[in-house]
């Protein structure tokens, strides 16, 4: 884009953000669109203090319960600035709100790395605790992923429950999952974190005896035989084999109408991007999909894909898709594979970016890093920078900049969405047969064909038949010739 393209685009871009804040008051009942039914059930489920979330028939070893009430936020800062290190403390308290959780302190640690022992360190262990103490938190938060040892070790000293970010995005994804196959994805993902983090209290657990008593072997057969964290272990395992056989079930119907519009050359666009950047807004304003809109983190688990047209006539289907976040948890990716396949297997992705949030660049980065994860990191991109009324016009451009296919947009406005549109069907993956040839009327089944999939360079009405001078995909190529020669 040349110089003075930027010069306009920016004086555009301030004028229409001095429109939008005389237009709109952003308080929390904007958000509340459409009166959604969906919205309004799940503020009806809120948390009821004293309540928790709980995994259910897992193990008696570890009957963990994540009780999110009043909570104090910890993390160490181990590279980078200290402004990141601030916004992800603050993305921690959003994840924590979302959870349905007050926040009461928070806590920076500076550190080279977490301490192997306790994450934070003794002397900065004794401070946290007497936080605890004084604010009287029932939660200790960590911004990070914590082993089985720095997790006893942390709950046995502060003596309130630990929860690390992992258990908490988790939770959050318990929460807000509605399908069947979401619930199964959540639930598997619950239980892969789950099984290191078992504990037991010895062999006084044995449930199984070795020897005569049970049928055993006789001297030098005798034991504690299989203890009951061994027990607990395998059932979890069992579990874990029975829901991956369930969600791969689930799999097959998506795989089908996946492989269907591949049969048919329908393009698909996936809306990916930072969780509660505005990718289910986006759906919305571009096909009015009808999905949940909410200003919360992970509002959307489930994928929503939905036929669209370009201005020619050309099909194609956009779909929205859950939001990622920095340090995903793998046993998400992984449980999640089968959904985030509607991103890996797209032919554009439309990366969707806050454009108000404090560092939009680290939200890109972190992005790209779980679509290059799930083999997305070829896939033709389109930098989508969202609410741009509320952002910095400055962060804008140079985001504009430094990303050479990016658009800037806002849904809520609607500035900058019909050229987001225009840069999506320019990027569509293109057929690349061109025929010119007359169709019979009686096969108005391929004229509609060939407005659907192909791009129609002249189309004329004559005596014999329609005729048309196009570009199609090899398989529709061949329907056509096969269609005139019999005619002929």
């Amino acid at each position: 884009m040349a110089e003075d393209g930027y010069d306009k685009l920016f004086d555009e871009l301030l004028r229409e953000s001095a429109r939008v804040a005389s237009d709109f008051d952003f308080d929390e009942s904007d958000f509340q669109e459409n009166d959604q039914q969906e919205l309004s059930d799940r503020n009806a489920l809120r948390r009821i203090k004293g309540f928790s979330t709980e995994l259910q028939d897992i193990s008696e070893a570890e009957y963990r319960q994540l009780q999110l009430e009043r909570v104090v936020l910890v993390g160490v800062w181990t590279e980078g600035t200290s402004e990141m290190a601030e916004n992800s403390m603050a993305e921690l308290k959003a994840l924590a709100e979302t959870a349905g959780s007050e926040v009461l302190d928070a806590l920076i640690q500076r550190r080279d790395r977490p301490d192997s022992a306790t994450y934070i360190g003794s002397g900065k262990l004794v401070e946290l605790r007497q936080i605890v103490v004084a604010t009287g938190a029932d939660t200790v938060v960590c911004d990070g992923e914590l082993s089985p040892a720095q997790l006893r070790t942390l709950e046995d000293k502060l003596k309130v429950k630990v929860v690390d970010r992992v258990a908490l995005i988790l939770d959050i994804f318990a929460q807000h999952a509605k399908s069947k196959e979401g619930k199964a994805q959540v639930e598997l993902a619950q239980i892969a974190y789950l099984l290191p983090r078992l504990r037991g209290w010895g062999d006084s657990l044995s449930r199984q005896v070795g020897g005569r008593a049970a049928g055993g072997a006789g001297i030098g057969g005798r034991g504690p035989g299989e203890t009951k964290i061994e027990t607990d272990r395998r059932r979890i395992r069992d579990k874990m084999a029975k829901l991956r056989r369930e969600i791969a079930e689930m799999k097959v119907s998506r795989d089908t109408k996946r492989q269907e519009r591949k049969r048919f050359n329908i393009p698909s666009v996936a809306i990916a991007g930072y969780t509660n950047a505005g990718k289910s807004s986006l759906l919305n304003a571009l096909t009015g999909a009808g999905v949940l809109v909410e200003n919360a983190l992970f509002a959307t688990l489930d994928p929503t894909v939905r036929k669209c047209e370009t201005s020619d006539g050309r099909v194609y289907t956009l779909s929205d898709t859950v939001g990622f976040v920095r340090h995903l948890p793998h046993q998400l990716v992984d449980a999640f594979k089968s959904t985030l396949e509607e991103v890996s297997g797209a032919d554009l992705i439309v990366h969707v970016v806050d454009g108000s949030h404090p560092d939009p660049f680290e939200q890109i980065r972190a992005v790209r890093q779980v679509i290059t994860e799930i083999g997305g990191g070829d896939i033709p991109e389109i930098i989508a920078i969202n609410k741009v009324d509320i952002a910095s016009p400055d962060v804008v451009m140079e985001i504009l900049r430094k990303e050479p296919n990016s658009y800037a947009f806002s849904v809520r406005s609607g500035f900058g969405v019909d050229g987001l549109v225009h840069a999506i069907e320019k990027s569509l993956p293109h057929p690349s047969v061109e025929i010119t040839t007359v169709i019979p009327y009686s096969r108005g089944d391929l004229v509609s064909a060939i407005h659907e999939q192909g791009e129609i360079l002249s189309e004329e009405h004559l005596a014999e038949g329609t005729a048309i001078h196009a570009y199609v995909d090899g398989g529709l190529a061949k329907a056509i010739e096969i269609a005139t020669a019999k005619q002929e």
